[in-house]
């Protein structure tokens, strides 16, 4: 869903990954899953980093 929306891998931190869109940065949890309300809070901060 990152990479569809423009957001590239940019490194592999301890636990996260770190993807960025160029701009902004936002930390990823690397865990086989990751909950709903999480990851739609990742979301919502990218739209708006997009959005800038």
């Amino acid at each position: 869903m990152l990479r569809e929306r423009g957001w590239k891998l940019l490194r592999h931190g301890g636990r996260h990954d770190i993807w960025t869109d160029g701009e902004s940065e936002e930390a990823v949890p690397r865990h086989t899953e990751i909950n709903e309300r999480l990851a739609q809070a990742i979301l919502r901060r990218m739209k708006k980093a997009s959005a800038t």
